[in-house]
């Protein structure tokens, strides 16, 4: 039993899945402290200032908090939004890296095909 978990831990996959939670907070950290700093307050300006938090409706001595709710949806919304916005731009220089890559190896590809086809003769 002990053999197979050293096999399971030393695994790529759960390497790498372990790599991506960390940097994943990490990661979350940085797009919290965006929306709470920077997007909240300028969505807040265009809106004049609305405040959908302190939103509630009262039943006897229950209080449904429906205002924290759709600030919530919004805060995640906002998230959202800048997740796709940060994933669209690291696949855009990707994408460019991928292509200088290829390049490369085609250049390469031509030289070694011009060193075979001199050795042929």
């Amino acid at each position: 039993m002990l053999k197979e978990f050293k096999k399971f831990i030393a695994r790529g996959n759960v390497l790498d899945l372990a790599v991506g939670v960390i940097v994943g907070g990490a990661f979350s950290a940085i797009i919290t402290s965006l929306v709470n700093n920077i997007f909240t307050p300028i969505i807040g300006l265009i809106l004049g200032g609305v405040d959908f938090s302190n939103l509630a409706i009262t039943f006897k001595d229950t209080k449904i908090m429906y205002g924290a709710f759709i600030q919530s949806v919004i805060d995640f919304l906002i998230v959202a939004f800048c997740l796709f916005i940060v994933v669209k731009i690291v696949n855009k220089f990707s994408h460019k890296k991928e292509e200088v890559k290829k390049e490369e190896k085609s250049a390469e590809l031509k030289t070694l095909e011009e060193i075979r086809d001199l050795l042929k003769k």
